[in-house]
């Protein structure tokens, strides 16, 4: 895969925070999404098991990130992507990406979208899909505006 461009708020390679945010075990996912978004020239930070909605939107915003990709398979997306994009929202994320994956039903899509989190990829979804998903978005937010960070 090609090396992403780099971008405005780092100064360098996107930043990218993968998440498990709640109680979900199954990581083999987000595992392969770091080693994607990390072949792909990204930067990866990765949460680990058990991560509260709260530690992940600190994390978001302490890291810097530019995005933060969810990944739940147990069903509390609903629940959990909601509250960490309003956590991020309120710690003064408002450009920080929010990208979910996991299990998602197709009636649950558009709600997440109407919130803010875009993507919501379920198995199987081509990995190039997702990070271009990713580039393409951080690269239109990085060049309609400049961030004062």
């Amino acid at each position: 895969m090609a090396k992403t461009k780099t971008d405005a708020k780092s100064g360098g390679r996107i930043r990218v925070l993968v998440a498990k945010p709640g109680l979900d075990g199954h990581d083999r996912g987000a595992l392969i999404l770091c080693r994607a978004f990390r072949d792909a020239g990204m930067e990866v930070i990765y949460t680990g098991f058990l991560a509260t909605p709260e530690q992940v939107a600190q994390m978001a915003v302490d890291e810097d990130v530019d995005v933060v990709a969810m990944s739940l398979l147990n069903g509390a997306h609903m629940t959990a992507f909601p509250k960490v994009a309003k956590l991020v929202r309120e710690k003064g994320g408002d450009d920080i990406l929010l990208v979910g994956g996991g299990i998602i039903p197709d009636d649950d899509k558009p709600r997440l979208e109407k919130l803010g989190i875009s993507g919501n990829y379920g198995p199987g979804t081509p990995l190039k899909t997702i990070i271009e998903h990713v580039e393409k978005i951080v690269q239109e937010r990085d060049s309609g505006h400049s961030r004062n960070n």
